[in-house]
């Protein structure tokens, strides 16, 4: 994967280019012509997911995620948006209140101008990632209604290369992670959560119940590289096919040292926030996974798929505990990517979206305008 620093800097630009021209604007004259110049209408109000279970990682636990739901009228056809807000990234209803009080869409008249009003957007104050992701996924989804297209087929994506998406057992007692994983039958792959004193428990708990393919997400929770070299091995005579975010992302050499050793792809999570996290985690990790909540939404989110594409890097399509709002946004991504982790709405019990619908394990993208989604609730 080594290049010299022309090629490299040669790939990255062609990588951003393509990828920052929006289909789009193709369409916007022909679209708007029948349409009325008015301004467009911007509408948020905060909803608190309720999950089904205790949903614990290495680092913390929690029965509720905040999240933000959003709209963006224009001519009477309406987007829908969500941010999702997990405490450990630093958001809340509070801090996404403050942030969305303060935009101000009616002074745009053509939703089609997406580059500058996401660029407004992004200008208000920095940070701030779940609350802009969800105005961006409201003007992709608004977009897409005017258009009578849906996201995939606007990206040029085929529709029936997605993945199967995994399913994630939390970390628990044996008797708990059992049953969640009998739960969790019709699912072709689980997604295991590790980085306490007890991943090999959970790891045999799990294999005592089926022997689907398992990855595994750290969050961080390895110090030691050699330790987690060691670890890695012992994961993979398991069946593990990945293994997410192994050691904390400050620890960069070590993170390169472990790639460069292991027997299993290593994907990033922590380490990768936007656009340029992809260039820094091209030679310390195998791949990334991207998810609009740290993407600021669905623009950065496809730069960033065609760029770790252009370097030659393994892709998964992530996500937080959501509704199908967002999840069926990222899955529009999910056919040109090597794994999905869209399994957040099935982790809640008041979702109040249909959309991304997951059969037999594998993820199915919704066909209807925009993201896809039906407001049920």
């Amino acid at each position: 994967m080594k290049r010299n620093r022309r090629d490299f800097l040669k790939t990255s630009g062609l990588a951003i280019g393509a990828a920052s021209l929006s289909p789009s604007n193709l369409f916007a004259h022909q679209n708007m012509n029948h349409m009325k110049s008015s301004p467009l209408k911007f509408r948020f109000k905060p909803y608190t997911l309720q999950l089904k279970n205790v949903f614990t990682i290495a680092t913390s636990s929690r029965t509720t995620t905040p999240v933000v739901l959003t709209e963006i009228e224009y001519d009477g056809v309406v987007g829908y948006g969500e941010g999702s807000m997990p405490p450990y990234l630093g958001e809340s209803h509070e801090t996404a209140t403050a942030f969305l009080s303060k935009v101000d869409l009616s002074r745009f008249d053509n939703p089609f101008n997406m580059e500058a009003i996401l660029d407004y957007v992004d200008e208000i104050a920095p940070g701030n990632k779940a609350a802009k992701a969800a105005v961006d996924i409201a003007l992709h989804d608004l977009v897409g209604r005017i258009m009578g297209q849906p996201w995939f087929r606007i990206w040029g994506y085929p529709k029936d290369t997605t993945p199967n998406t995994s399913f994630t057992i939390g970390i628990d007692e044996p008797d708990v992670v059992r049953q969640k994983t009998r739960e969790a039958s019709e699912f072709k792959i689980l997604k295991v959560k590790l980085g306490r004193e007890n991943d090999k428990e959970m790891i045999e708990t799990i294999r005592s119940v089926t022997d689907v393919p398992l990855c595994v997400d750290v969050n961080q929770g390895w110090k030691d590289k050699s330790k987690a070299l060691e670890e890695i091995e012992w994961l993979k005579e398991r069946g593990i096919v990945f293994v997410e975010q192994p050691m904390p992302k400050e620890q960069i050499d070590d993170m390169a040292w472990l790639t460069e050793n292991s027997p299993l792809p290593t994907i990033a999570d922590e380490a990768l926030q936007g656009v340029d996290d992809v260039v820094k985690a091209r030679g310390v990790y195998s791949g990334i996974n991207i998810k609009l909540m740290k993407s600021k939404g669905m623009r950065q989110a496809h730069t960033m798929l065609e760029m770790a594409r252009a370097f030659g890097m393994r892709v998964m399509v992530g996500c937080m505990t959501e509704t199908s709002c967002a999840i069926s946004a990222a899955s529009h991504l999910a056919p040109m990517c090597d794994w999905a982790d869209l399994d957040g709405a099935l982790l809640i019990s008041n979702d109040v979206f249909e959309g991304m619908r997951v059969i037999d394990g594998k993820v199915v993208v919704p066909e209807r305008p925009g993201i896809g989604v039906k407001k049920i609730g």
